[in-house]
């Protein structure tokens, strides 16, 4: 199963830091954890940049592979 750690307003929607999710491909894993955490996720999805194994992916038929860490990061504000 793919790890999946959440950051910030990511894991407060989600209502943990991380978890274990089964999925094929990048499109895939956003169905699944919008499915498991409701609107408040998805809202936040929507802004969130996905790392797979540290690259950033915006392709939604990239594959994720069981030994793949998906972070889900907010944008952050900062200087």
């Amino acid at each position: 199963m793919t790890q999946v750690r959440y950051f910030a307003a990511a894991a407060e929607a989600a209502g943990t830091s991380s978890e274990s999710i089964s999925a094929s491909t990048v499109g895939d894993l956003r169905a699944k954890l919008i499915a498991a955490h409701g609107p408040d996720l998805e809202r936040v999805l929507s802004r969130c940049a996905l790392l797979v194994d540290g690259r950033r992916e915006d392709d939604p038929q990239a594959p994720i592979a069981d030994a793949d860490v998906v972070d889900v990061l907010p944008p952050f504000a900062g200087g």
